[in-house]
């Protein structure tokens, strides 16, 4: 148990020598080399944890989505009572949004990811698994407002999740570039919202 124990702990490490170029620089240019000098360990070193950059960007992709999770998942758990479907899909879409120095690395490792699997059929497993089952949660969501009276029943769709998840995605990309800051965009996300939901229909 140690041993595996320090395993983990040398991956994280080596993960977090990647997180840092990510906010210094980019990963474009990065090699497994330069990462090994920022993780302050041989190159030989390096590949006995990581064999090849895609599986070093696969672990800490992983790491920085399940970080992810948990900030929205304690950001859901401090809510008042009993959360609303469209309170859970807010804090859910400001998890996704870099807005702070530990989501914006988030989203830079994860750009470098997809940069990669746009040509790679394996690595293109886990977002084409994972991003339906994030629209099958967003429209439960959608379902239950409507079953809740607070959302127009036409608008309780897949569809309608998919487009908050790429709203998301359009966001992120727009705070990297510095198109606009973190309260415009939540600003944006705040009126799709309010279209979204029942809030012009009932005025």
């Amino acid at each position: 148990m140690p041993k595996k124990v320090d395993h983990e702990a040398r991956r994280q490490e080596i993960s977090e020598a990647l997180w840092r170029i990510a906010r210094a620089r980019g990963l474009e240019g990065a090699s497994l080399r330069d990462v090994a000098a920022e993780a302050g360990i041989s190159l030989g070193r390096l590949q006995h944890y990581f064999r090849t950059k895609d599986e070093m960007l696969v672990f800490a992709l992983a790491h920085i989505n399940q970080m992810a999770e948990d900030r929205i998942r304690e950001r859901i758990e401090a809510l008042p009572g009993d959360p609303t479907p469209r309170e859970v899909l807010h804090a859910c879409l400001w998890g996704m949004l870099p807005l702070d120095e530990e989501s914006r690395t988030g989203t830079l490792v994860g750009a470098a990811f997809f940069h990669r699997a746009v040509h790679d059929e394996a690595l293109r497993a886990g977002p084409k698994d994972g991003i339906p089952k994030l629209r099958g949660f967003f429209a439960d969501q959608l379902r239950r407002a409507a079953e809740r009276g607070e959302l127009p029943p036409e608008r309780a769709t897949e569809d309608e999740a998919m487009l908050l998840i790429s709203l998301a995605d359009g966001l992120s990309t727009y705070l990297l570039l510095d198109v606009h800051g973190p309260e415009q965009a939540m600003h944006l996300m705040d009126l799709h919202l309010s279209r979204l939901f029942a809030d012009d229909a009932t005025r």
